[in-house]
């Protein structure tokens, strides 16, 4: 009965590991798609470019939010998304645009 206990314990652990994973990629996922869409657009390089920049931002991502939990990556996100709010705002109220 004790080694059915410490099962559930590391499948718990390890599913929980592995949503983090997932949500950790997704986020890296969607901000290297960023950087690389203003990368083409400012530098006008070709696909295997695009491929190049979009892996190496996910994988610094990944390597860099490799000790965040969920809360750390959840707050990640929303600082990019109120960034992102900022640019969208400034962008619209600029002068002289």
């Amino acid at each position: 009965m004790k080694t059915l206990g410490h099962l559930h314990i590391k499948i718990k652990n390890s599913s929980a590991g592995l949503l983090a994973f997932l949500f950790r990629l997704f986020s890296g996922g969607v901000l290297a798609l960023t950087i690389a869409l203003a990368g083409e657009e400012i530098f006008a390089y070709g696909s295997f470019s695009f491929s190049f920049v979009w892996v190496s931002v996910l994988l610094s991502f990944l390597r860099v939010s490799r000790s965040w939990n969920f809360f750390g990556i959840f707050i990640f996100d929303l600082i990019c998304v109120l960034v992102g709010m900022l640019l969208r705002m400034y962008i619209l109220i600029a002068p002289g645009a």
